[in-house]
């Protein structure tokens, strides 16, 4: 089994910054892709970011272009959210994701492809 345990997360102004991080323990993998995904009261659960074993390949929902930018250092178990210019609609609780794969360059936009869930951190931005 693998353990995704979030921190990072709080509250926060509109306008502000914060940085998730996400560290994998437990069983371990040749590679492993790495994600994030959101879930705000009310709605469904959502994709924010996903980023490929080697580091090389990254995707971001369009709603977080240009604000938050998803990172791994993969000597620590660990992928990153950097989130900038926050907004009273990134309020939502944040999930870290692990996919084992083959493939060093895939990354994955669709929750069902992940094998693995962190509990989540929760994120409030106020206006």
């Amino acid at each position: 089994q693998v353990q995704l345990v979030e921190s990072g997360g709080g509250l926060v102004q509109a306008g502000g910054s914060l940085r998730l991080s996400c560290a994998a323990s437990g069983r371990t993998f040749s590679s492993y892709a790495m994600g994030w995904f959101r879930q705000a009261p009310g709605k469904e659960r959502e994709f924010v970011a996903a980023i490929s074993w080697s580091g090389g390949r990254t995707n971001l929902a369009d709603f977080v272009k240009g604000r938050f930018t998803i990172s791994r250092d993969n000597a620590k178990n660990s992928v990153y959210l950097q989130m900038n210019t926050l907004k009273p609609e990134d309020t939502a609780v944040y999930y870290c994701t692990l996919k084992s794969t083959t493939n060093s360059g895939s990354y994955y936009i669709k929750a069902g492809s992940y094998d693995y869930w962190g509990q989540g951190t929760q994120v409030t931005v106020s206006s």
